[in-house]
């Protein structure tokens, strides 16, 4: 019988033990586009079971909303146990965790293209945007949100910023579009939940109701119905971070059907206290007026109380009170009657 060169027990141990036998950062080969589409979809908790994420409906109420930082080794340890599945004996596992380094930094590129391919892109362009993007991973937060304006809004644009941006702004304005940050998934999970996760801290997020065209609408207020005052870039005039309102009347017995001439004889009259208002001098001024744009809700200026002390509480010492006559007859008392 032939003596073999090497045995595969020496094999493995003479791969471990010389690492310089391939650079750290180059990975062996290049991961199938399915496998690699489906470990980085599982980074972003993609196809995780949403009880494993709120595990308890009180966690989340009605109409609320909740702010979250991803730990990274725990989607780490996602990518693991998905792996798991080919480790079928000890040479395996050995060569995953030689690896398992250089698979995460592959994953930290990819999981960029995640929202592209739900979007359709091909993985092909996906990668290669990506792969363009060599920065180092970044913190991953994100949000859940339970709210009917998912259900009214599925399509609300969401958008979140590294720095607190003051109305009014323009979202394509580069001055302002260089602080967004990059949106890696926005998903509906329900009717009315919905997840987001950003690459980096945001410091303000804005959830904002679609953009389907021109609308014009006045609002209710109290018992009466409203236009907020604006000046001639359509932009609300505001009183100590107030809209100024003007009542919007209508026709008597008719309370549905605005009088247009009366409504922009007050919005003029209105000028004589906030002259920065638009001048009603046409259709034109008039169509800035009654400007229905879409609802804009921003989460902002919240403070992080998680390292400070907790509030002192009443301590009660247990070891007095049993001490007590009358605590020691009452239990003798319940003894003697057991």
């Amino acid at each position: 019988m032939r003596t073999p060169a090497t045995t595969a027990r020496e094999a493995l141990h003479a791969r471990l033990v010389d690492p310089a036998q391939q650079a750290p950062l180059q990975p062996e080969g290049d991961l199938p586009p399915y496998l690699e589409s489906f470990l980085s979809h599982l980074r972003l908790l993609v196809g995780v079971p949403f009880e494993y994420l709120v595990p308890d409906d009180r966690l989340l109420p009605p109409e609320s909303i909740r702010f979250f930082y991803l730990d990274r080794s725990w989607a780490d340890r996602l990518v693991d146990g998905a792996v798991a599945v080919g480790q079928i004996g000890s040479r395996e596992e050995a060569h995953y965790q030689a690896r398992a380094g250089v698979l995460h930094q592959v994953l930290d590129q990819s999981e960029r293209m995640v929202r592209a391919l739900q979007r359709g892109t091909e993985f092909s362009a996906a990668k290669a945007t990506s792969d363009a993007d060599r920065r180092p991973a970044r913190t991953v937060t994100g949000f859940v949100l339970r709210s009917s304006a998912v259900k009214g809004w599925p399509h609300m644009d969401v958008r979140a910023y590294d720095r607190t941006i003051d109305e009014h702004y323009t979202v394509a304005d580069p001055a302002v579009a260089a602080h967004q940050l990059k949106l890696l998934r926005l998903e509906i999970l329900a009717p009315s939940v919905m997840i987001a996760l950003f690459e980096a801290e945001p410091a303000m997020v804005v959830l904002e109701e679609p953009h389907h065209g021109i609308q014009f609408g006045v609002r209710h207020r109290g018992s009466a119905l409203a236009v907020p005052l604006r000046d001639r870039h359509g932009n609300e005039i505001r009183v100590d971070d107030k809209s100024v309102p003007v009542t919007v009347p209508t026709r008597r017995g008719h309370s549905d059907v605005v009088r247009v001439k009366a409504l922009r004889d007050a919005l003029q009259a209105a000028r004589t206290q906030h002259p920065d208002a638009v001048d009603q001098d046409g259709s034109a001024a008039f169509a800035i007026t009654v400007l229905d744009p879409p609802w804009r809700q921003h989460f902002q200026g919240t403070r992080d109380d998680a390292d400070t002390a907790p509030p002192s509480r009443v301590s009660i010492g247990v070891a007095d009170i049993v001490q007590r006559p009358v605590v020691l007859a009452a239990v003798k008392t319940a003894l003697e009657v057991r």
